[in-house]
């Protein structure tokens, strides 16, 4: 209508509330407050020393360009490379794209694979912006719930009950899962992905807390289909979430349709942030040290979080989150942890983030942070809770 500047109606999205926790957390700090961060999925340490020398560089060596749209082709070789290494996989460097973080890979996917009204199926609880960047681009999401029969985890009579209510054209999984943390074993992994192309479904395949298991490592979607769609970034096992640097692993038929669009979209992901990358790739050791941190603060908050309370929480296999159910204390897990932060100096992510449903009944604890700062979250939580 002229005349009419409102805002569209395909922004009218739902927040991502993490940031909006700490947004909240980061104002009550500058009053002089002391917060112990938990609320957002962000390793409590810098990238490694060669990444960032690596960048640095780059950076020295004066010419900080566009590269190609898929990327520096030494960074594409080394991520297909990694794929044999770490799982026996064959990759082609010509499916690698290297992208703006993960959140280009689900632009780039939902754009190239699916028409605006098309249906696609992601488990509950789950990662918010899957549903919200859906909405954006006029895509349904179809949101399945979990539950702890299948271990929080989405499954073939699932996945064909709701594809049975109304056709769908994809679903799109993580494992580890975002804030569950469930890891699915591979054989459950390789019949959901037959059951999902049996249906004539694009399977994407979030992989994103790969590397951070406390068990059994994940499968890759790849060791299954040459059709799935794989979304990795180097924003969590490998410390890089201001770089803003992932890739994709994606089937041949969606190259160039996704090229296109990321010529159009961001021309190219960040080129210091490319060289950075390749260097990620060789720095196993520092990473595997970061990461027995967060195995110590897994083990640290699983003891300790039943004894101040907290005693119900999904299966924490990878990432590093706790998704611990409230109930006990209060109804509206918004109210507890806005109150939490004020009064005990906790930054959490409420449950609504990842379930519309039932997500005023749980809260999201990242262990991502130093050891002395969970012990210290822990400490505080109990006064809090008394």
């Amino acid at each position: 209508m002229s005349g009419d500047f409102s805002p569209s109606d395909r922004s009218r999205i739902a927040p991502f509330i993490a940031m909006d926790v700490l947004r909240a957390a980061n104002a009550h700090e500058a009053t002089g407050a002391s917060v112990v961060h938990m609320e957002v999925g962000e390793p409590g340490v810098p990238a490694p020393l060669s990444v960032r020398e690596a960048a640095a560089r780059a950076l020295d060596a004066g010419r900080i360009g566009y590269t190609e749209a898929l990327g520096i082709p030494p960074l594409r070789e080394a991520i297909a490379a990694s794929y044999g290494t770490l799982y026996g996989v064959e990759v082609a460097p010509e499916r690698v794209l290297v992208t703006t973080g993960s959140t280009a890979g689900f632009n780039l996917s939902f754009l190239a694979a699916f028409d605006p009204g098309d249906r696609i199926a992601i488990p509950t609880p789950g990662y918010p912006c899957y549903r919200n960047i859906m909405r954006a681009f006029g895509l349904e999401p179809v949101e399945i719930e979990t539950g702890p029969a299948t271990r929080w985890a989405l499954t073939p009579e699932l996945l064909a009950a709701a594809h049975e209510e109304a056709p769908l054209a994809g679903v799109l999984v993580a494992s580890p899962a975002n804030p569950s943390g469930t890891v699915i074993p591979p054989d459950a992994l390789a019949t959901l992905i037959k059951a999902a192309e049996d249906m004539g479904l694009w399977f994407i395949s979030d992989e994103i807390y790969h590397r951070l298991t406390y068990g059994e490592p994940a499968a890759t979607a790849l060791a299954t289909s040459k059709r799935a769609i794989i979304i990795n970034s180097f924003s969590k096992y490998y410390c890089m979430t201001g770089w803003r640097i992932g890739w994709m692993v994606a089937p041949e038929a969606l190259l160039r349709p996704m090229e296109r669009l990321a010529q159009n979209l961001y021309i190219s992901a960040p080129t210091l942030s490319q060289y950075a990358a390749l260097a990620a790739l060789e720095a196993t050791a520092d990473l595997e040290a970061v990461k027995a941190v967060y195995a110590k603060n897994r083990a640290y908050l699983l003891e300790h979080l039943p004894r101040i309370g907290l005693s119900e929480f999904l299966p924490a296999d990878g990432a590093f989150y706790v998704y611990a159910d409230v109930r006990r204390f209060t109804n509206d897990s918004a109210d507890f942890a806005h109150r939490m932060l004020l009064e005990a100096g906790v930054a959490v992510t409420p449950g609504a983030d990842f379930d519309l449903d039932r997500g005023a009944q749980y809260i999201r604890l990242s262990f991502a942070g130093s050891h002395e700062d969970i012990v210290e979250a822990v400490r505080r939580l109990e006064g809090w809770l008394g």
